[in-house]
């Protein structure tokens, strides 16, 4: 069993907002082990980047209130003094954002973005922190580095400026490796090399990932295992191959059921859920997914108030331990040998 090296428990992140508060993650916990990739999967406003930027103790501000249990190596994160988060994040901890182009300054060039960022944590000379720059853009992929280290952001495509993020991340050196949503915006074959390229250095370094997105493609190919997030809660967590055989909880069935299939008639209608996520704020009790539920709306009276009354926690599916398959739904049990 491969040793935790970051562990979150009961992780909350509120927003003060002229509307209400607003828990964007709510009671979320999850596991990252060395060399072991988490997916994190779910709708667009599930609390997927709200939960890496908590992580990385990014929320810190006036309008945002973090609480619970983020642990690294062991070491409490939440309410760590700023000087000392500071030294951890890009050095142990590093993240790759979901729009290079507006996180790369447009003022400096590639190579002295990664060669500062080198700088910072090694107070290393000019000289060697670009030799490191120029060492890390050839080990990403990016062809003549040395001359593409002095051009700018705007000169690099977007695989590119995706590679050069990677580069930066990467400099230091770190254990834990945050990709949130690194193939958006990239044509096929580049989201390819952009995934065959954190998969080798996670193979090379052993490196703990986790990988966000809303793409269970990428989830499939990348991940070891997989937590399906909505409405800022945990939905379900298993392990890869165990989530796409046997999906329990009806919004990962949901979500497996809206991909295209290669043996679907070509007429075939695309599928969808119906209705809308929910909003975040002033929540209501029970299950955030039941006014979409198939399975609450089919279900007797008295499990439908069940539903709408009481937040349903984890439940085990299968063996407990290390890989073990959860869903917080009420209705979960009868379905869990149930084959897509």
């Amino acid at each position: 069993m491969a040793a935790a090296l970051l562990e979150v428990r009961d992780l909350q992140v509120t927003f003060s907002t002229p509307a209400g508060p607003v828990r964007a993650v709510d009671s979320l916990g999850f596991t990252v082990a060395a060399g072991r990739t988490l997916g994190i999967v779910g709708e667009s406003g599930s609390g997927k980047s709200v939960t890496s930027l908590a992580v990385m103790g990014l929320h810190r501000s006036a309008a945002a209130e973090v609480s619970g249990s983020i642990r690294f190596e062991g070491r409490e994160l939440t309410g760590l003094p700023e000087r000392q988060l500071a030294r951890l994040r890009g050095r142990r901890m590093a993240m790759i954002f979901q729009d290079p182009l507006s996180s790369l300054h447009p003022s400096y060039t590639v190579g002295e973005q990664i060669a500062e960022h080198h700088r910072v944590h090694f107070r290393s000379g000019r000289a060697a922190a670009r030799r490191r720059a120029v060492d890390m853009l050839g080990e990403v992929g990016i062809p003549e580095p040395a001359r593409r280290a002095g051009e700018y952001p705007h000169q690099f495509s977007g695989g590119m400026r995706q590679r050069a993020m990677i580069a930066m991340a990467l400099a230091c050196e770190p254990d834990l490796l945050i990709a949130d949503e690194p193939t958006t915006a990239l044509d096929v074959t580049v989201q390819a090399q952009i995934l065959e390229l954190i998969v080798r250095v996670q193979e090379e370094r052993g490196l703990g990932v986790i990988m966000i997105t809303h793409d269970l493609g990428v989830i499939a190919r990348v991940a070891h295992e997989v937590l399906v997030m909505y409405g800022g809660r945990g939905a379900e967590q298993a392990p890869v191959d165990t989530l796409f055989e046997r999906p329990a909880h009806p919004y990962t069935r949901g979500l497996l059921d809206s991909l295209p299939r290669l043996d679907d008639p070509e007429d075939a209608p695309l599928r969808s859920i119906p209705g809308s996520p929910p909003s975040l704020v002033g929540r209501t009790p029970g299950c955030a997914f039941a006014p979409r539920c198939a399975l609450h709306s089919s279900a007797d009276e008295r499990q439908r108030l069940r539903c709408t009354t009481d937040r349903p926690a984890f439940v085990p599916l299968g063996p407990t331990g290390s890989g073990a398959h959860v869903a917080a739904c009420h209705l979960a049990a009868p379905v869990k040998e149930e084959a897509r």
